[in-house]
């Protein structure tokens, strides 16, 4: 039979490659969605999904697996702030690998709140364009995607990791960290709770006025605004590391006498009015995570003796993580120090504090697909956060699920690469 004379299809028979819908631009459509198990049972046929691959509903946001991907700073922004093509394809990446959120890197609200001169920035209308390009790029291929909003506090105006160091780590600058106003940094306009540099490579800082904390508070507010017009599907505050919010929880940080320093109460104020805010301008429908420190790594958390608060630990990230949830945060993004400069190794303080009921994000020295089921079966976190792990290994959630033996939707375009997984479990 000719080709003229073959049959006539139905619109039910046409083999056309869809696009995907919703999005702007032509693009390929996956289903199920990329880094999904979620296949009709006549095509696939898992008798077990892992954990990790099983779908996780907060708020009105469903999350295909519990891969997500930390904000992980990139020092690649234009000096206006504005995210550029590196992170584009650098984000991008992740959406195509599967991973099940992807979060944009700590992104200041205004421009003395940034870490570097190259860090990323919402504090104006402008640098928000770029932004929608990448948000696009990841619906486009089923990936729920975040933003951090941040404040750099007493850590800000430094320099670039690879400014300070070689690749090998040896310094290429002198004991100081402190990038110069002719370098593009703002030495003079860093501020914290107190008058206390993080270390003496640091700037010193300028304690705020009870004015600068209202203005700061403010502009977090028009940051998130910007979030909800631009499309994100859910932000996190950085309240950890050491940086604006972290150091308002620390005694160590916090030398303040008025009614933002002293009693852990007077030092959670700060983040709790914050997180309230932006719980409040960001809307009930969509997840709003916090990332937090459970500790300094300070020698001790509190003075056996006198009961006096040393540092910042579990104890009191206990306290603080349940006043949280009452202000409707959804998920604590569990790290640790940065606080303090001669901090110690840190371990694992999501179990803690979903022991106390609350939703969870472990993060830290997770490698292996192996590692993070078990953390996910044995009911220390609920999801899994991974930074430089997916940076040595971009498609660690097609890898994970080969290596715990499910399939999951690899990007149609890249399908031939992973027959192995595939065809393991295909029905026939």
């Amino acid at each position: 039979m000719s080709l003229a004379q073959e049959p006539k299809r139905s619109q039910k028979e046409l083999r056309i490659n869809k696009d995907t819908p919703g999005v702007t631009g032509y693009f390929p459509h996956n289903e199920p969605r990329i880094g999904s198990a979620d296949f009709p049972k006549d095509l696939i046929e898992d008798e077990h999904i892992p954990k990790l691959f099983t779908p996780i509903k907060i708020r009105n946001t469903v999350f295909k697996n519990r891969i997500f991907v930390s904000p992980i700073c990139q020092y690649s922004c234009d000096r206006d702030g504005k995210h550029t093509d590196w992170h584009f394809v650098h984000l991008g990446a992740f959406a195509v690998r599967g991973a099940g959120s992807i979060m944009v890197e700590a992104t200041a609200v205004v421009p003395e709140g940034r870490i570097s001169p190259e860090d990323c920035g919402l504090w104006e209308d402008a640098q928000m364009e770029p932004l929608k390009r990448i948000i696009n790029f990841a619906h486009a291929h089923g990936t729920p995607i975040g933003l951090q909003l941040a404040h750099a506090g007493r850590k800000a105006s430094t320099y670039a990791p690879w400014v300070a160091k070689d690749i090998v780590g040896r310094n290429r600058v002198d004991a100081s960290l402190i990038c110069m106003k002719e370098e593009g940094g703002w030495p003079d306009e860093v501020y914290a709770p107190s008058a206390i540099p993080f270390s003496s490579k640091y700037p010193m800082p300028k304690a705020m006025t009870l004015k600068d904390i209202e203005y700061v508070k403010a502009k977090f507010v028009e940051s998130v605004e910007r979030c909800k017009q631009v499309g994100f599907d859910f932000i996190e505050l950085h309240l950890a590391h050491g940086y604006l919010g972290h150091s308002f929880l620390s005694p160590l940080s916090n030398k303040r006498t008025d009614q933002y320093g002293g009693s852990l109460e007077n030092r959670m104020r700060f983040a709790l009015e914050l997180t309230e805010l932006v719980r409040k301008a960001w809307g009930d429908e969509k997840p709003l995570f916090i990332r937090l420190s459970a500790t300094d790594w300070a020698p001790e958390e509190r003075d056996n003796e006198t009961q006096e608060w040393k540092s910042w630990g579990i104890e009191q990230t206990r306290i603080f993580a349940k006043e949280l949830v009452k202000l409707g945060v959804d998920l604590i993004d569990t790290s640790t120090g940065g606080a303090f400069a001669s901090q110690r190794i840190p371990v694992p303080f999501a179990e803690t504090l979903k022991g106390d009921g609350i939703a969870t994000g472990a993060v830290g020295l997770i490698t292996t697909p192996q590692q993070a089921e078990e953390i996910l079966q044995k009911g220390q976190s609920d999801v899994i956060f991974l930074a430089r792990e997916l940076l040595r290994r971009v498609d660690w959630p097609l890898y994970a699920a080969q290596e715990l033996g499910v399939t999951v939707q690899p990007p149609v375009q890249y399908a031939q690469a992973w027959r192995k997984m595939v065809n393991k479990s295909q029905k026939n």
